[in-house]
């Protein structure tokens, strides 16, 4: 018997609040409460917030002071990003228990095709699948957008929110998009919206009206074909290479906000090892080596400013790392300016057991590399406050343990551990 979704061979799955669902599945007296993920006191902001609390008018990026002003009740829990990665590991291996063809989005989403495996279950029976194997490994729950493009799918699995899944079948497209904002299609930003609302144009099906050949007056040949396919419900954008394991991290990154404003060079120095030791021993364990190393502040008034640099060989040694660091850290910062956050990217990774380690002459036989390595074996046997670098317990006792947190997210996640 048909259910609706033969023609449907695009899923859009996306974890329900992703980070706050991770945390809280050891914390079940917090069920039903409005909690957030958050770091930095009052000075950071929203990583990520409970349904309950959303309904309250927190979000993602809200300040934190802002957000127990909205809210009084509000309950905060700190981020543990090694549980964001393991998950996020395992939601994926669920994910591919049903087709090898998954393209991620992000840590928490990815688009599965599962146009060959409809053979063995339609679309909404996979969908469904993929709900009951992420909750039986994980233990949070997700929502599943069925549809026959991506663009389409990415709208249904907002509407199935929180933990449910929805079918839009290609004849009910139209009808499913017209009376939606403009601003809600996937690739249609607050600057396009803005340019079409001058046109007076607010929905979709006002959109649709529109020929071709204005969109793209209006908004670039590009940009107006773009949107043009949108409003049908048409892929809208160029599809991903098939999802492969290595690929899930493009980069690994960690920033702090402090918990005042520092101008001191060598109390930042000392920030910058404590998140530098976070996120090379976040490389390590995923047997990652990484050419680039960024550097990131925000000043006060929120400006931010960014600077990168290529090693001269990747690796994912702490001292090599936070000695390239402190140079871009050195030339980005205004010495006239104290500083609101510090932030460390490691990218251009690769395989490091496909990496060969290009060694010097006078080099001692075992150096930092194999200091590291047996830091972590100390660390993962007696738990990662066993072990820390004296000059962090001398000098910044808060930066001495190594698991970084992030408390305030790029706006714009290029990768998986986009800061």
């Amino acid at each position: 018997m048909s259910d609706g979704s033969e023609d449907c061979p695009v899923l859009h799955v996306d974890m329900d609040a992703f980070y706050a669902s991770v945390v809280l599945r050891g914390r079940p007296e917090l069920a039903g409460l409005p909690v957030v993920v958050a770091g930095g006191g009052d000075r950071g902001v929203i990583l990520c917030a409970t349904y309950p609390a959303r309904r309250r008018g927190v979000a993602s990026g809200t300040p934190t002071a802002q957000a127990r002003r909205r809210c009084p009740d509000l309950v905060v829990v700190p981020p543990d990003f090694a549980a964001f990665a393991e998950a996020s590991a395992a939601v994926f291996e669920a994910f591919a228990t049903v087709t090898p063809e998954v393209e991620p989005l992000s840590q928490e989403e990815a688009f599965l095709h599962v146009g060959g495996a409809r053979r063995t279950a339609t679309p909404r029976a996979l969908g469904e699948t993929v709900r009951a194997r992420v909750v039986e490994r994980v233990g949070i729950t997700c929502s599943v957008g069925v549809a026959a493009t991506r663009s389409v799918a990415k709208l249904a699995s907002r509407r199935a929110k929180p933990d449910g899944l929805v079918v839009v079948p290609p004849a009910e497209v139209r009808d499913f998009l017209d009376p939606l904002d403009v601003g809600e299609l996937w690739g249609v930003g607050p600057s396009t919206r803005a340019r079409l609302e001058r046109m007076g144009v607010t929905t979709v099906a006002d959109a649709r009206r529109l020929p071709l050949e204005l969109l793209q007056a209006t908004l670039g040949r590009a940009g107006g074909a773009q949107v043009h396919a949108l409003l049908r419900g048409a892929e809208g954008g160029r599809l991903h290479a098939a999802f492969r394991p290595r690929e899930r991290q493009r980069s690994i990154g960690s920033d702090r906000t402090l918990a005042r404003d520092v101008g001191d060079a060598e109390e930042l120095h000392g920030v910058l090892l404590g998140l530098t030791l976070g996120v090379t021993a976040r490389a390590r364990r995923a047997n990652l080596v990484a050419s680039v190393v960024t550097v990131r502040v925000r000043y006060p008034d929120f400006t931010t400013v960014s600077r990168a640099r290529t090693l001269a060989e990747p690796t994912a040694t702490t001292t090599d790392v936070h000695a390239l660091a402190v140079r871009l850290l050195d030339d980005l910062r205004d010495p006239g300016r104290a500083v609101r956050l510090v932030g460390v990217r490691l990218s251009g990774l690769r395989d490091s057991a496909g990496h060969a380690e290009q060694l010097a002459l006078g080099d001692p036989e075992r150096g930092w590399r194999h200091t590291d390595e047996a830091a972590d074996r100390v660390r993962q046997r007696f738990g990662s406050g066993a072990l820390a670098r004296a000059t962090l317990l001398e000098a910044h006792p808060a930066e001495a343990r190594p698991a970084a947190s992030a408390e305030e997210p790029d706006p714009d996640p290029a990768g998986w551990w986009s800061w």
